[in-house]
């Protein structure tokens, strides 16, 4: 994903320059504020409030009992017409147990082609991980929709059990806020992918995804508020 020269070279001396924090295993965040990943967060934060604790999606807050991990993107945008792009940044949270969720890891998700109406758009999208196997998927390499993990796409005001008849064993299930981006399409062929360069403007240089959720190396003040609201399942 592009970034501005200035920003990354200002990223990686902010983290250079940070101290060391001195609880074992945990490395400071860039000294300065950044404000443009920490809207991506506070978006993130919102999104997750309405998807997960409202009343147009029944199922939601059923599933992240268990779930292992939750992938929020606050804004999902059609690019083309018929046949073209989509787009959105967003971040993932992984849980090893109960209350215990990671800081969260910036994820971008894209298409190459998938049929949408023009002007159509999801503006609110939440991948709930319901399995190991899903969350590892996201975790080690670009995710693709299809290949490696079931993925049930659940619009706005259905449950589970009329999204699809398989929705029960899927590995990730989707929240969708439009019916209008994937309405009648398929999501094969659409991608989930970390994203280093915002990991490392945001933590610090060598942050990355797995760092972030499995070996908690990295934290930010500025994701507690995601982490305590997760936290109530």
């Amino acid at each position: 994903m592009k970034l501005d020269r200035r920003l990354v070279l200002s990223g990686a001396a902010a983290a250079f320059a940070a101290p060391i924090a001195a609880a074992p295993l945990l490395i400071a965040r860039p000294a300065r504020a950044d404000a443009k990943r920490q809207s991506l967060v506070d978006a993130c934060l919102a999104t997750g409030r309405k998807v997960l604790t409202g009343k147009d999606y029944p199922d939601a807050a059923k599933i992240m009992v268990d779930a292992k991990g939750v992938l929020i993107i606050p804004e999902l945008v059609q690019g083309g017409f018929i046949v073209g792009a989509a787009g959105g940044r967003g971040v993932l949270v992984g849980r090893t147990s109960p209350n215990n969720w990671s800081y969260p890891a910036f994820y971008g998700m894209g298409s190459g082609s998938v049929g949408l109406q023009i002007g159509a758009k999801v503006s609110e999208i939440v991948f709930i991980i319901r399995t190991e196997k899903g969350l590892n998927a996201l975790l080690d390499h670009k995710f693709k929709f299809g290949a490696e993990a079931g993925v049930t796409l659940v619009a706005v005001g259905i449950g589970l059990e009329g999204a699809s008849t398989a929705a029960g064993g899927a590995d990730i299930v989707a929240f969708a806020s439009s019916a209008g981006l994937f309405a009648g399409v398929s999501i094969e062929g659409s991608y989930l992918d970390a994203d280093s360069e915002w990991n490392a403007l945001y933590y610090g240089q060598g942050a990355t995804a797995k760092e972030l959720i499995r070996e908690r190396k990295f934290t930010n003040p500025g994701a507690e508020p995601l982490r305590q609201f997760l936290a109530t399942w």
